[in-house]
């Protein structure tokens, strides 16, 4: 692997894509130790995850915005193209702009196999970049643990190859982000308790709740079977009010609910940054018009007049 491109590109990374690998690396990874308790050799290797990275690129700026996750399979190193084909779709439809720029995973090193990922992206972007995490906590680091790869074509022992080089990139930010990250950063919980703590509250208060749906949906089941084998009477009422619970299902994973959802949740967002910006713009208010206040005692004093 060469120490650092050559391709004269610069790199502009936002923190969005950064926070999207992070969840995505701890989702799988509890889910792999809560699945693997009973088997200790598996919760000791991290898991690896993928996704693609979307974006813009101006020149020789690439503008790395957003990511979505992928489906891969590590023993035949493939892709689910049929998933990355319809993510792509639907982000089309939201980002008309953003195009793949490449992918992403976790580790602590680009391996031989990344390769593999990285050319079956290049009938979509022919240049592609490799984003890559390293989740392993080191106290002792300053640096963002992220790494931007290029791929260079280099002739090693005559044959020519495709290798992964090293960028340089830096982290750029919008006026939303940096509002959501200042405040994600300054988060306090209210009862003086332990972020950890209230976490581990609030996903025991959703387990509980699935629980309870997975138990009514076991009675509603046997009700249902004892009916139709003529050991209850047949009530047509509640026949009707399942029918109809049942009947929603296939609306739910029809494309015209995911658009509608995907408008739905668009607009949700929305709302919370317009919220965001009136919040600080009558912070801004409020602060000039101290100054203008504390500033207008001044000038009676020393004759100047104010100049906001």
């Amino acid at each position: 692997m060469a120490s650092s491109s050559s391709s004269g590109l610069t790199f502009k990374l936002h923190p969005l894509v950064i926070v999207n690998i992070s969840d995505h690396y701890t989702r799988v990874k509890s889910q792999n130790n809560g699945g693997g308790s009973g088997d200790g050799g598996a919760a000791s290797s991290p898991p690896r995850v993928y996704g693609c990275v979307i974006g813009v690129q101006r020149g020789r700026t690439v503008e790395i915005f957003n990511s979505f996750e992928l489906l891969y399979d590590p023993a035949t190193h493939s892709l689910d193209r049929a998933f990355l084909e319809k993510k792509q779709e639907l982000y089309k439809k939201v980002f008309p702009h953003f195009y793949i720029l490449g992918w992403y995973s976790t580790g602590s090193d680009a391996e031989e196999s990344d390769m593999h990922i990285h050319k079956a992206l290049m009938d979509i972007n022919e240049s592609p970049v490799y984003v890559l995490l390293n989740p392993s906590i080191n106290p002792a680091q300053k640096d963002l643990p992220v790494t931007i790869y290029e791929s260079e074509l280099h002739v090693i022992d005559g044959i020519p190859q495709l290798i992964f080089v090293r960028s340089s990139y830096t982290i750029e930010t919008v006026e939303a982000e940096r509002i959501s990250v200042d405040h994600v950063a300054h988060l306090k919980p209210s009862d003086g308790g332990s972020a950890a703590t209230q976490l581990a509250a609030h996903l025991t208060g959703i387990h509980s709740a699935i629980k309870m749906l997975n138990s009514r949906i076991r009675v509603l089941h046997h009700y249902l079977v004892a009916m139709q084998k003529g050991e209850i009477p047949c009530e047509n009422s509640l026949l009707r009010q399942v029918s109809s619970l049942l009947r929603r299902l296939p609306a739910i994973e029809s494309e015209k609910f995911q658009d509608d959802f995907l408008m739905e949740y668009n607009d949700t967002l929305l709302i919370a940054y317009l919220a965001m910006f009136t919040n600080c713009a009558s912070t801004m208010n409020e602060l000039v018009d101290k100054f203008n206040t504390a500033y207008d005692r001044h000038s009676r004093r020393g004759g100047r007049t104010a100049f906001i």
